[in-house]
């Protein structure tokens, strides 16, 4: 049997979505009444940091009422600063109408200033823009470079896509070889769509050499947080022997402590 890649994985513009949690700082205060206030304060003052804080506040109700309003308006002014978390927050409002009007073109604008500053998540974001024509003229190339810039970064989605796009030869030359590559990284980091992936190529046996072992492993792990995958591994079971089965459920157990350790050592540095 062949085994196929799913269109919804195997399709760039439908995988992997869009960044759409807002940027927001790392740890919070006891008194939130108190961080709203101090923000507010320097916030008035000009500062750019305390304008992205605040307007964090706002969306997230964190010492004030939520008002999505005030929040693009505290982001605007920390992003007009150059403030990178702040320009991707009002790009993905302009994407989204979250207060203020909806406005493609305005998203993409302030995408590209995140994304030229090294805004992993603005970056992911402007691939989809491109990919889809959406704010900006359609450009595949222009759409798989910035993937490429956060898949460096080691995010695992922009990872994914860009296996994908050498894959299908989107915005790059067709090359299943670095389709794999980019896919491993992201499956190393728990991308469940990119070890389906992986599982497919090891029990086709494309690129890879036939290890239906190897690909009932990678499908394996890929259910543990993909329900979707559930009903195919069962349909591959079907085809198995229970020597095989077995076999794959322990390699399935050493890919998940090799990526345990592999993500913990990550998070360290």
């Amino acid at each position: 049997m062949t085994y196929l890649l799913r269109r919804w994985i195997n399709t760039v513009v439908t995988i992997a979505a869009f960044c759409t949690t807002i940027e927001t700082f790392a740890g919070t205060t006891p008194d939130e009444v108190k961080a709203f206030e101090r923000n507010k304060e320097q916030a008035e003052k000009g500062d750019a940091e305390s304008q992205y804080l605040l307007g964090v506040c706002f969306y997230e109700g964190a010492g004030v009422s939520k008002d999505f309003v005030q929040a693009v308006f505290w982001w605007q002014k920390s992003a007009e600063q150059g403030d990178s978390r702040a320009q991707y927050n009002l790009a993905n409002s302009y994407r989204t109408g979250e207060g203020v009007v909806k406005d493609l073109r305005q998203a993409f604008v302030w995408n590209l200033k995140g994304a030229e500053q090294g805004n992993v998540s603005a970056q992911i974001n402007l691939g989809f823009l491109y990919i889809m024509g959406a704010g900006v003229m359609k450009n595949d190339v222009q759409a798989s470079f910035w993937w490429s810039k956060a898949a460096e970064q080691g995010k695992d989605s922009a990872q994914f896509n860009l296996g994908n796009c050498y894959n299908n030869g989107i915005g790059v030359p067709k090359d299943p070889a670095k389709a794999i590559f980019w896919w491993r990284k992201a499956a190393e980091q728990g991308n469940p769509k990119a070890q389906y992936n992986l599982g497919v190529r090891y029990l086709n046996g494309e690129v890879v050499a036939k290890d239906v072992v190897e690909g009932y492993a990678y499908w394996a792990i890929a259910v543990t947080t993909d329900e979707d995958v559930r009903e195919e591994l069962a349909s591959l079971e079907k085809e198995l022997t229970p020597a095989q089965i077995a076999a794959g459920r322990k390699r399935a157990n050493e890919l998940k402590v090799e990526i345990e350790v592999k993500m913990s050592s990550t998070k360290s540095k």
